[in-house]
């Protein structure tokens, strides 16, 4: 008998995951979502993309992710150098305070 290890999804993985229900599946699009894919120049995401996703990660995991917060304390340089990993860092960094 084989016991398989469960290994749950990374946090950069959930959010990978819940940027497809925004871009469709990125495979279509022939490319591969890694924590430096960019929003804007790789993505071609505007702001209000990034606030619609924000949107999806509150309803995934509650109001303590609130990426709107998040962005507003950005300057428009880094809001358009934005990355998925910079995203999942943020919602890591969230929910370990949620703790």
């Amino acid at each position: 008998m084989t016991i398989r290890q469960f290994t749950p999804p990374t946090t950069f993985d959930t959010v990978a995951e819940l940027l497809t229900q925004l871009v469709g599946d990125v495979d279509v699009l022939g490319m591969e979502l890694t924590p430096s894919t960019a929003f804007h120049e790789d993505l071609q995401l505007e702001s209000i993309d990034l606030v619609t996703f924000a949107g999806i990660l509150r309803e995934h995991f509650g109001a303590d992710v609130n990426l709107a917060e998040y962005l507003a304390e950005k300057d428009l340089d880094e809001v358009i150098g934005l990355t998925v990993g910079d995203i999942a860092d943020y919602v890591a960094t969230q929910l370990a305070r949620r703790g």
